[in-house]
């Protein structure tokens, strides 16, 4: 018995040594996954990249400010930033040069669903990504944004694009970045503010006729103000004509035209004594085929009131006419000045297209040139109108 027992005790070592030896048939001889084939269990580990991505606003963010969205990697460099809205539009953006961040290139728009889709690469080439989504704000306020322009038309060669906003404007850079001119001649366009809510945009000098023009607003991803976004994205198209520029002489009481090279004088009368006119340089605002002008909307107390001025254009904001006359006593035209500051053509009563007023208005356009000489009053005011042209364009 003790013969057995020592048998048994000898073929339960043999098993402990080696259980391919002695076991089950087929019970060790392919090694699982995750094992050596002596039998002794090592798991592999996946290794994971070393670069740590951020992207703020966080996955899930709500009314996120347009300019508040940044990529960046810690431990790695960034290989891929996709940022799309919810058409699938790309968002224009940069890695910068170490490869540890990126930014978009404008702010993104207010009121819009994003998708973040980044990857960055450590020291090793693994690679780690994120995926995240976010909403931007809806603006509570919104400025109104005005200019002069009309779609598809037709301007003078002296036209000056006038950009009224409701509301102050705090930001005054980020506005005039967003509103680009497109010329088709390489016509460098450039903007100056005169307040908190006007910005007026001008070429160097007087476009050359023919020019074709774009004017692309980017306003909506833009705080013009603390709250206040911008409302309006938008592509406005014009071009400019022939060229005409006029100047008349309080002096001689002449007016010069010059359309396109070709010169014609035309009698005038301009401000008097009491009253003259501005000097400098003006451009035709609006044209009004007949206008009511009283004294008393420019501070001339009872002065007139006629109630049916022919062949009106508008050359200032303060109330400078070049207009028909057709009630003055005797001929004035080419001789004396006898007017309260405007520029009058001679006309008649309900207007010509033959009379010298009529003829001038007729083939004349918004942004005419139209400058005063020879005029005791000083020179127009550079906001005063369309009058920046006054303004030298080493301070436009």
């Amino acid at each position: 018995m003790g013969g057995v027992l020592l048998m048994t005790a000898a073929c339960g070592d043999e098993q402990g040594k080696g259980g391919e030896a002695a076991g089950p048939a087929g019970a060790s001889a392919t090694a699982a996954p995750g094992a050596t084939g002596d039998g002794n269990a090592n798991t592999t580990t996946s290794k994971t990249s070393a670069a740590v991505l951020d992207v703020e606003p966080k996955d899930g963010a709500r009314g996120v400010a347009p300019n508040a969205l940044r990529v960046s990697v810690s431990k790695g460099r960034l290989t891929t930033v996709d940022v799309t809205d919810k058409d699938g539009k790309p968002v224009q953006g940069s890695i910068t040069p170490d490869g540890t961040g990126w930014k978009p290139a404008a702010a993104l728009t207010p009121g819009t669903a994003y998708t973040v889709n980044a990857q960055a690469a450590d020291a090793d080439g693994l690679v780690a990504a994120s995926t995240s989504a976010f909403t931007t704000l809806t603006p509570e306020k919104q400025v109104s944004t005005n200019d002069n322009i009309g779609d598809g038309q037709t301007y003078g060669v002296g036209m000056i694009v006038k950009v009224d906003f409701s509301t102050k404007v705090v930001n005054k850079d980020a506005v005039a970045k967003a509103i680009t001119f497109e010329t088709d001649n390489g016509t460098e366009v450039k903007g100056h503010w005169f307040d908190d809510n006007r910005l007026d945009f001008r070429p160097a000098d007087y476009w050359k006729p023919g020019t074709r023009v774009t004017i692309h607003y980017r306003l909506k991803n833009v705080e013009v103000a603390p709250g206040v976004w911008g409302d309006v994205d938008k592509d406005e198209p014009f071009s400019i004509g022939r060229s005409q520029v006029s100047t008349a002489d309080a002096a001689t009481h002449q007016m010069t035209v010059v359309r396109d090279g070709k010169s014609t004088t035309v009698p005038a009368t301009l401000g008097d004594a009491k009253h003259p006119s501005w000097g400098g340089t003006m451009v035709i605002m609006s044209k009004e085929k007949v206008t009511h002008m009283n004294s008393q909307t420019v501070g001339l107390g009872n002065e007139y009131d006629i109630p049916a001025v022919p062949h009106a254009m508008r050359l200032t904001r303060s109330g400078t006419y070049l207009h028909g006359n057709y009630w003055y006593e005797g001929d004035p035209f080419g001789k004396a000045n006898t007017s309260h500051g405007c520029v009058a053509l001679k006309d008649t009563e309900g207007g010509s297209d033959t009379s010298s007023a009529g003829a001038f208005f007729n083939s004349s356009l918004i942004g005419d040139v139209v400058t005063i000489v020879n005029t005791k009053e000083k020179t127009v005011a550079p906001d005063n109108g369309l009058g920046g042209w006054n303004l030298p364009w080493a301070n436009w």
